[in-house]
């Protein structure tokens, strides 16, 4: 059994941890609230512009838009998203499976390269041959210092590029995407080639006149809707990070208690089962002297 001293000094460790945790729990939550009104707000205008898209490229061939050129996938480019840290359980893990689970099933045929976008993610691909180094492309380095609508154009204007030279046959991006505080859900999206949208048989297009006309419309959209896929991309994953370390948190701060609970009943057993010697000696320490 531990010493008195021993279990004093675990109990104070656990309290400071529990201290810390609760801390980070309380600083989570101020962010996800900012985080989730984000997201919140991006979701319908993302959503409305592709809509927007569907119905025009349904009553049209985009085939000849070189962004929607599909050709035999040789060359893939995987954007990954994750966080720059930790301490928020199964985040940024899930994100790095997925990835490895699809370089090894669905393009186990083809070069995969990675752009990674978050700390951890860099951190886990940084010495693989897959690894996309941004140096001198104008990405930040840390686009979650400064999450802003310019810099994750940077991105999608790069991927664009990239993809109309023909370095890259595909363009798919990973992430969280936010459900709630206590749940993410890991996504796989294709950004490249577009994939022209299919009219159900129930909705017929309505007949509108267009000022420009359809092509100049979607050739407009077409990059506009790629940014804001891929700014609606980060912001989901920014709001999952934080409601996942404000959970991972707060369960880390309920065992934190818990532990610290039965060390303060074990501290009183071992105090009492002291005391108890100490009597025990002293009676028979006095009977000696008696007899």
């Amino acid at each position: 059994m531990p010493s008195l001293k021993e279990i004093r000094n675990r109990i104070t460790s656990v309290g400071s941890t529990m201290q810390i945790t609760s801390a980070m729990k309380m600083v989570s939550a101020a962010k996800l609230k900012r985080a989730q009104d984000a997201i919140t707000q991006m979701r319908p205008y993302a959503e409305k512009l592709q809509e927007i898209l569907g119905n025009l490229t349904a009553s049209l061939d985009i085939s000849e838009n070189a962004l929607a050129a599909s050709r035999p996938v040789e060359n893939v480019l995987m954007i990954a998203i994750t966080s720059n840290r930790g301490l928020c359980g199964g985040f940024n893990n899930n994100i790095i499976k997925r990835v490895n689970l699809a370089i090894t099933g669905e393009y186990s045929n083809s070069n995969v390269s990675l752009l990674c976008l978050g700390k951890k993610a860099r951190d886990a691909f940084k010495r693989s041959d897959m690894y996309f180094n941004t140096a001198g492309t104008g990405i930040a380095e840390d686009i979650f210092a400064d999450l802003s609508f310019e810099n994750v154009s940077v991105v999608a204007e790069f991927a664009m590029k990239a993809f109309l030279e023909k370095k890259f046959d595909k363009v798919v991006v990973i992430y969280n995407s936010f459900i709630n505080a206590a749940s993410q859900e890991v996504k796989e999206e294709q950004l490249l080639p577009i994939v022209p949208a299919v009219q159900e048989n129930d909705k017929q297009a309505g007949d509108y006149i267009f000022e420009p006309s359809k092509e100049e419309i979607v050739e407009e959209l077409i990059p506009k809707t790629l940014k804001i896929q891929l700014f609606k991309a980060l912001l989901d994953s920014h709001a999952a990070e934080h409601g996942a370390r404000m959970t991972a948190m707060h369960k880390a701060t309920d065992n934190a208690k818990e532990l610290q609970r039965n060390l303060k009943l074990s501290y009183n057993k071992a105090r009492q089962a002291a005391i108890t010697n100490e009597i025990l000696e002293i009676v028979g320490g006095a009977e000696a002297l008696n007899g």
